[in-house]
């Protein structure tokens, strides 16, 4: 085992820095205070490749690994873009996973692309407002009409929907009372996100305005037969090579964002005098701070076992769940801290903490909440009996 750092690792973090350096607090808080989607982030980024560094090569990707996508994510968070500059390019990254494993060729040609060049933007639509984490009872269906299917229904916490012309989107093409398994029945489509039988309505939220989340009221929505993924029926199968790199890569974001927080607490708790010394000379400011870096990189080494098992091919669910969990409590705590030692400054939007903070809440609950990553593991790893 080798904890030597990666060159290679280390040349995306670089790399990276120097593009979210042209991005700097005062871009932030401008997208925190006025919204819009950060197009020129988003540019910049598809400019020097970025929006592809997992994608397969001969689609116009750089071929990397989901560990290498990983590392860059948290370098973006970390820079103080936080989740706002992550989302903005969160679905690029992980979202066309299934399409990568389960799309046939032509497919591959035809959607890769267009999203890797920053020409496309997507959206991810599975969550619903009627049935929460509980996926196999999607209501959202598919009817087969000869080459075509007709999709009707409501998604939920769909992000960058107001920005997307594409859409994943999971729906239910058999009733899941006609399936053997309640996991059989629902297929997967990347299609058009037709804005003349979609209806995107923005969500208004309490943190990440750049990046904006909705709820979608799909009527009457024609997809063709070549858009959809793989075998009809066997849907939540595929979506899952999208949700544990999802977990893995937030997990990622949320280590980043509660590094940058940790930064600005230290550096603040050694400029600050007050009772004529630096209140970091003072055990009540250090012990914490001093916890949160173990804890961050507790997490941190948790998220990168989980993504080397998703790219050798291993069963990561656990890890993936555990790594996301452990990041967003890291995360959090480390935000709460930030604030703790700016004190009154720290509720100021000038010294961003209070905007780490609001956007460190996303990843405690989504995509999935901690009491459900706790029962996955206590049933799957612990051998537990299943408790919902």
């Amino acid at each position: 085992m080798d904890f030597t750092d990666d060159r290679e690792h280390e040349s995306i973090r670089e790399a990276i820095g120097k593009v979210c350096a042209r991005f700097g607090d005062d871009y932030w808080l401008a997208r925190d205070r006025e919204g819009g989607f950060p197009f020129d982030f988003y540019d910049a980024l598809a400019a020097g490749g970025w929006l592809g560094i997992c994608m397969p090569q001969e689609y116009g990707g750089s071929g990397m690994c989901i560990t290498e996508a990983t590392v860059m994510m948290t370098a973006i968070s970390r820079s103080g873009a936080g989740l706002s500059g992550c989302s903005s390019v969160h679905m690029n990254i992980f979202g066309l996973q299934p399409v990568v494993v389960f799309g046939n060729d032509a497919q591959k040609r035809r959607m890769l692309p267009p999203l890797i060049a920053g020409k496309e933007k997507a959206c991810f639509a599975v969550t619903e407002p009627n049935t929460g984490l509980n996926t196999t009872k999607l209501k959202t269906r598919a009817e087969r009409t000869g080459d075509h299917y007709v999709l009707s229904g409501q998604k939920v916490w769909i992000s960058t929907a107001q920005v997307a012309n594409k859409m994943l989107i999971l729906a239910r093409t058999t009733p899941v009372e006609q399936c053997p398994k309640a996991t059989l029945g629902l297929s997967l489509f990347y299609t058009d996100l037709d804005r003349e039988f979609v209806e995107v309505r923005e969500i208004d939220k309490m943190g990440r305005k750049a990046v904006d989340s909705n709820q979608l009221f799909i009527d009457g929505l024609k997809v063709p037969l070549e858009d959809r993924i793989g075998e009809e029926g066997r849907g939540f199968e595929y979506i899952l090579h999208g949700m544990n790199p999802e977990r893995i890569l937030i997990a990622g974001e949320s280590v980043g964002l509660g590094q940058v927080a940790l930064e600005r607490a230290a550096k603040y708790a050694k400029e600050r005098i007050v009772f004529d010394r630096p209140i970091g000379q003072n055990q009540s400011i250090q012990h914490p701070l001093a916890q949160s870096w173990m804890e961050l990189e507790a997490a941190w080494l948790m998220a990168m076992r989980a993504a080397w098992k998703y790219d050798q091919k291993k069963d990561c669910g656990a890890d993936a769940n555990a790594a996301k969990y452990m990041a967003a409590e890291a995360g959090f705590a480390a935000c709460q801290r930030a604030m703790a030692t700016l004190g009154g400054f720290g509720y100021a939007k000038e010294y961003q903490v209070e905007r780490y903070l609001r956007e460190m809440l996303i990843p405690r609950v989504a995509p999935i909440s901690p009491q459900l990553i706790l029962c996955f593991i206590a049933e799957k790893v612990l051998g537990l009996p299943k408790s919902y």
